[in-house]
């Protein structure tokens, strides 16, 4: 999992409250297991305007010239600003494989569904709570100002507006230390890797009959 330290990046809106993880992605795309690829399909059906299918190629398909994901002033965006209870419904982590595989690193809202909050801090994507009007405040800036940034950082705990603004929020001190240095619950696993063999080797040795191999 790619470290998260500090970012710097366009925001794109969701301006919309309850957006569900069949929003997110649709469940059509949950067939797959990898984590990547999902990028093209994240906000399929509010994106483009026919219905998508799995290893469909996204290039010729009728874009929805409404939705701002669309709009070339939000392209490349890395921030996604979002309005309450984000990330509701079933509890598919394909949501923030997608998000992520799209280029969103980090999202801000004012509430998030618990399983999806979950998911993201385990796929490297950060989603932050913010108060309602702060989020508002942050919509209307970026609204009136193309190529609207905002400056994450994790360490310190702060999103930075243009205006040098400062806005703290909180987040779980173990959840902040595995996104600093970039560990899913793999990588966790797998800094007591010679505590794992070196235990594997002295349970072989005291009960070698299974490990036998059966012929």
């Amino acid at each position: 999992m790619k470290a998260f330290t500090v970012l710097e990046g366009i925001v794109a809106p969701m301006d919309r409250a309850n957006v569900d993880t069949d929003m997110i992605i649709p469940k059509q795309f949950l067939k797959s297991i990898k984590r990547s690829g999902f990028g093209p399909n994240l906000f399929d059906e509010l994106r483009y305007l026919d219905e998508g299918q799995p290893g469909q190629d996204c290039a010729g398909r009728p874009v929805n010239p409404d939705f701002p994901l669309n709009f070339p002033r939000y392209s490349g965006a890395s921030v996604l600003i979002a309005r309450e209870n984000f990330g509701c419904g079933s509890s598919r982590e394909h949501a923030p494989w997608a998000l992520e595989d799209y280029g969103f690193c980090c999202v801000i809202a004012p509430s998030f569904a618990d399983i999806f909050f979950n998911n993201c801090f385990k796929n490297g994507v950060l989603p932050i709570v913010l108060a309602a009007d702060k989020v508002d405040e942050i919509f209307t800036a970026m609204y009136a100002c193309e190529g609207y940034t905002l400056k994450v950082d994790l360490a310190a705990q702060t999103v930075v507006t243009p205006e040098g603004e400062s806005i703290s929020f909180e987040v779980d001190s173990f959840r902040k230390y595995c996104l600093l240095n970039g560990l899913d619950d793999i990588g966790l696993t797998l800094q007591d890797a010679d505590d794992i063999r070196a235990f594997e080797g002295q349970w072989q040795k005291k009960t070698p009959w299974l490990f036998r191999e059966h012929v």
